[in-house]
C-alpha cells in the first residue's frame, strides 16, 4: 500500500475542529484568513496588519499549550482531528501487507496487524484502530479491542520473532472492549497472555502512545523495550471519568482525577514509565498531521536502530530490568 499524505487539518468551518480552550486561537486565525482573502480579492497590501496578527497567534498557541491542565491534555489526546493509526499508516509506510485473524474466533478490526516497510526497515506493525466515519468507528468499537484482537496481535508478534522482524505498536484506545461477549471469549486471559509473551519475545519491541493509552487495552500491545509517548497523549490505568465515578461517584470530578492519576507525558517520563516524549507540532498533532508523522518517523527509526544493535540476551535482560524499575519507591 503506497503512502499518501492526508489533509493536514480539518476545514475551519468544521463543527468538531476545536476544543473549548482553542476558541481564542481559532478566532484569531479566522481574522487572519479574512484579511488574507481581502488582500487577494482587492489587491490591497495588508501585510502590515497580517504579520503582527500571525505573530500574536503563534504566541497565543505557544502560551496556551504550554500551560494545559492534565484534563485539557486528555482533551487534546482525544481531539477529533488528531491523526489516527490510519493516518500514520498512509504517511509513514511505503509498503503494508495486512495480516488477519486469530485462528480461533475471527478478525477484530480494532487492531491492525501488518508487515510494513519504513524507509529501508522492514517490521511488524500493530496499532489500535478507532475509525474515522461513523460506520468505521462502530466496526472498530471506537478502538476498544476484543480478545480476538489481542490473540491476533500475539500470533503476528510470534511470526515477527520467527523471521527476526522488530515490532512497532501504536497505542490509541480508551480501553479493551468491556462487553459480555468479550468477557465470555476470555478478554482478561487474552490480555494477560500478551503481557507474558511480550515480556519474553525474542525480537525488539517499540511502543508509541499516539493518543489515549487506556488501561489493559493499551497494555495488551504495550509491553516493550522502549515506550515513547507523544507530547499531548496520555497513558493511564483508568480513564479520568472512570476514576471519578469509582472514587467520588461523580463524573464532574474527572478533571481532578486526571491530575491525581499522573497520566500526562511529562508525568510518565518522570515516573520512568515512558522513555521519551515526542514533540508535537505547535498547537498539537491535529494541526499538522504530516509534520507529526515526520517527527514520529525520526524517533522510531533511531530507537529501532539502537534496539536492533543489541544481542537477544541483552535485549531481554534490559526489558526485564525496565519493568522491574517502574514504580520503584526511592
Amino acid at each position: 500500500m503506497d503512502a499518501k499524505p492526508k489533509t493536514e487539518r480539518p476545514a475551519e468551518d468544521s463543527p468538531i475542529a476545536s476544543l473549548e480552550f482553542e476558541q481564542p486561537i481559532l478566532e484569531l486565525e479566522r481574522k487572519i484568513a479574512e484579511l488574507e482573502h481581502l488582500s487577494v480579492s482587492t489587491g490591497m497590501d495588508l501585510n502590515g496588519e497580517i504579520k503582527p496578527l500571525k505573530e500574536r497567534c503563534a504566541h497565543l498557541i505557544r502560551e496556551t499549550f504550554a500551560r494545559l491542565t492534565a484534563w485539557q491534555q486528555v482533551g487534546v489526546a482525544r481531539h477529533p482531528a488528531r491523526p489516527l493509526v490510519a493516518d500514520y499508516v498512509q504517511l509513514l509506510f511505503s509498503e503494508l501487507i495486512d495480516l488477519h485473524g486469530d485462528r480461533a474466533f475471527g478478525d477484530d478490526p480494532a487492531i491492525l496487524c501488518a508487515l510494513a516497510t519504513l524507509d529501508d526497515q522492514k517490521l511488524l506493525f500493530i496499532g489500535h484502530q478507532k475509525g474515522k466515519s461513523t460506520r468505521e468507528k462502530i466496526a472498530c468499537n471506537f478502538g476498544c479491542a476484543h480478545p480476538e484482537g489481542y490473540r491476533k496481535a500475539l500470533l503476528k508478534m510470534q511470526l515477527a520473532q520467527k523471521f527476526g522482524l522488530p515490532v512497532l505498536t501504536m497505542i490509541n484506545t480508551p480501553g479493551a472492549y468491556p462487553g459480555i461477549g468479550a468477557e465470555e471469549r476470555g478478554q482478561a486471559s487474552a490480555i494477560g497472555k500478551n503481557l507474558l509473551e511480550m515480556s519474553r519475545l525474542r525480537t525488539p519491541i517499540l511502543s508509541v502512545v499516539i493518543g489515549e493509552g487506556g488501561s489493559g487495552g493499551a497494555l495488551g500491545i504495550g509491553v516493550a523495550d522502549r515506550i515513547l509517548i507523544l507530547e499531548h497523549a496520555y497513558y493511564s490505568v483508568i480513564s479520568p471519568e472512570g476514576c471519578a465515578a469509582i472514587l467520588w461517584k461523580n463524573g464532574e470530578m474527572a478533571p481532578v482525577a486526571a491530575e491525581r492519576l499522573r497520566l500526562t507525558a511529562r508525568d510518565l517520563l518522570e515516573l520512568g514509565v515512558a522513555d521519551e516524549i515526542i514533540a508535537e507540532p505547535l498547537g498539537g498533532a491535529h494541526r499538522d498531521h504530516r509534520q507529526m508523522a515526520l517527527n514520529l518517523k525520526q524517533h522510531v527509526l533511531r530507537h529501532l536502530r539502537e534496539l536492533r544493535a543489541l544481542s537477544t540476551s541483552d535485549l531481554l535482560e534490559r526489558r526485564y530490568a525496565k519493568y522491574r524499575a517502574i514504580g520503584r519507591w526511592m
